[in-house]
């Protein structure tokens, strides 16, 4: 089950993501080629970070169970 909601979590994050990047990167693409050369690889090396905690969420090992005692 926490695949499940980190994955629909992941592909919401990358979408929103995507999107403002691309908003952005279509305002910065007029501007000098310094502001490019700075812009397109911070933005498109930085979408990871904001999701290794939520990676790590979902691939946790669950501890151990206490059984009820009977």
């Amino acid at each position: 089950m926490r695949k499940a909601i980190g994955s629909i979590a992941m592909v919401a994050w990358l979408l929103g993501y995507v999107a403002v990047a691309a908003v952005v990167g279509d305002r910065i693409a007029s501007e000098h080629w310094a502001w490019k050369l700075l812009y397109f690889p911070i933005v498109g090396l930085s979408w990871v970070l904001p999701l290794k905690p939520l990676l790590r969420w979902m691939h946790a090992k669950d501890g151990p169970r206490e059984s009820p005692d009977v």
